[in-house]
């Protein structure tokens, strides 16, 4: 317990930028989503013929996985792509279903007797509405309020897939290095939010509820505590605005001129994409937002292609055949020409030069397994794999460069279904034997540091992988700079390099930015 809450204190600035990056995410979409819902909720109550498809919408809604309705509005034009308000508008959804169906209930279960004397009393339905009905349902609607508050700091964390920022960035580094810390120090405060917000709404729903008789009472508590949150909401978007979890070493240059570096989400994608980075703050005046841990392959490459983001560093063989979809070829000259001329024509996309290593597929199993059984090459383990079980990313299940035609290469027949999973599970779920092979990268430091194997790919199935950082041919138009900035990266990253600043991340917990800083610096790129 105390090596988490060290971990949790290392990470305490972070903390407090991403805690308010997700009180941000949390108070708009609930703002929102209160200001459709308890009138949808009060709509429903005046017209009963909606109640039942309204409600059944909602529910509808709240059965649909969050991953799901993320990766649907990657694409919906205007309230869709990557950042905060994708994230907010899934958040408004989630958030609909307790706030309509609270109200609705709320004021559905006021005593008939006190609806029908109010009438008597001659209060026209409105009246009746605003004085009588939402007073005695102040408590359900409030309860409402609270739970659909709690299911948004939940799924706000889901947010950082998409960019959004917020806490889930922690657990999804975690998740990628394999970080317990890193897991600690997203999950914990998040939950100490969702606790927190709890507490507070609920001692509003009891305020709210004693003194409803009071009216003039209530409207002055009401709007005190109204302006405290407008004030508190302003001040979290201000902390966030001043404040990044990057630090750079150089002196802050006066511009307004600024672009977007973007990463997939895994440690080298990360490592690599604060290299490009930094280079660029380095080399240009140009200041540099980072849109890191994106998510996988597609979501990283429509960002780049919409100008959600400027530039990314991808792998020429995924680009080849998970991108453009093309039949793997094994010569790495002619995979780069062809990605190159297709990026380019088809999405105005610039490729650029090589970093200089290559990160291929790598299949693995554990050390004491090749050794017991002399295993060396993928072609060894086909018949074992009868009696394996086998743990692949998401990606690596669908490509064409993937497991369906692995399998076919090599003869590979497992007795049950590959078991699907986030790919920085995969190889902890090797080393504790949850599965028996998976496909990593040939350049993770958790190779070495969970002692499995690689198999030599002896059929030369994979094609070449080489990492190539790609930019909107608009952004480079309009700042060659950085294309002569990027330029110096080309071939200054072996694979070994990759590796160890992999290691120094996943293993010794370092931080990403400490890494490329030391990169950059040794390779006297650095001012």
């Amino acid at each position: 317990m105390f090596d988490y809450l060290n971990s949790i204190w290392a990470y305490r600035e972070e903390i407090l930028i991403r805690s308010s990056e997700h009180l941000i995410l949390v108070a708009i979409s609930m703002t929102v989503a209160i200001l459709i819902g308890i009138p949808l909720g009060i709509l429903i109550t005046r017209k009963p013929k909606l109640a039942r498809p309204i409600i059944g919408v909602a529910n509808a809604i709240q059965t649909i996985p969050s991953l799901a309705i993320f990766g649907f509005l990657l694409t919906v034009p205007l309230i869709g792509g990557i950042g905060k308000t994708p994230a907010i508008v899934a958040l408004i959804l989630y958030a609909l279903l307790p706030l309509i169906r609270n109200t609705y209930t709320g004021i559905k279960n006021v005593d008939p007797a006190i609806r029908e004397a109010a009438k008597g009393m001659g209060m026209s339905d409105r009246q009746i509405l605003f004085q009588v009905e939402i007073p005695l349902a102040t408590g359900i609607i409030i309860a409402g309020v609270r739970v659909a508050t709690v299911i948004c700091v939940g799924i706000a964390t889901i947010g950082a897939a998409i960019g959004a920022g917020g806490l889930g960035e922690f657990i999804f580094r975690g998740l990628s290095t394999v970080n317990n810390d890193l897991i600690v120090a997203g999950a914990i405060p998040a939950a100490l939010i969702a606790l927190g917000l709890d507490f507070a709404l609920g001692w509003l729903e009891n305020r709210l509820t004693k003194q409803r008789k009071r009216k003039k009472r209530f409207d002055r508590q009401f709007a005190l505590i109204l302006g405290l949150l407008t004030f508190a909401i302003v001040v979290l978007m201000a902390i966030s605005s001043q404040q990044t979890p990057q630090t750079t070493t150089q002196t802050p240059q006066i511009t307004t001129n600024q672009i977007t570096i973007g990463s997939k989400n895994f440690t080298e994608q990360l490592i690599l994409g604060e290299i490009l980075a930094r280079e660029i703050e380095a080399q240009t005046n140009l200041q540099v937002d980072r849109k890191l841990n994106l998510g996988g392959t597609f979501i990283a490459h429509k960002a780049v292609v919409a100008g959600e983001i400027d530039g990314y560093v991808e792998y020429t063989g995924t680009a080849f055949t998970g991108i453009l979809e093309r039949k793997p070829i094994t010569n790495p000259q002619e995979v780069y020409k062809q990605v190159k001329q297709a990026y380019l024509q088809k999405f105005n996309l610039e490729v650029m030069q090589s970093l200089g290593f290559e990160n291929t597929f790598a299949i693995l199993i554990r050390r004491q397994d090749a050794e017991k059984l002399n295993l060396k090459t993928i072609s060894d383990v086909a018949k074992y794999t009868p009696q394996w079980k086998a743990g692949f990313g998401y990606e690596f299940l669908d490509r064409e460069d993937g497991f369906p035609n692995l399998a076919k290469t090599y003869n590979l027949k497992f007795s049950q279904p590959p078991q699907a999973m986030d790919l920085g599970l995969t190889y902890r779920a090797l080393a504790e034997k949850q599965v028996d092979l998976i496909a990593g990268d040939s350049t993770n430091g958790l190779i070495a540091a969970l002692n499995l194997f690689m198999l030599e790919d002896d059929r030369k199935y994979f094609p070449p992988y080489q990492a190539v950082p790609i930019f909107n041919k608009n952004t480079l138009e309009k700042y060659p700079e950085v294309a002569e900035a990027i330029a110096q990266l080309a071939g200054k990253i072996s694979a070994e390099e990759m590796r160890q600043m992999n290691y120094q991340v996943d293993r010794q917990s370092r931080r990403v930015e400490e890494v490329a800083e030391n990169f950059l610096k040794s390779e006297g790129l650095l001012r």
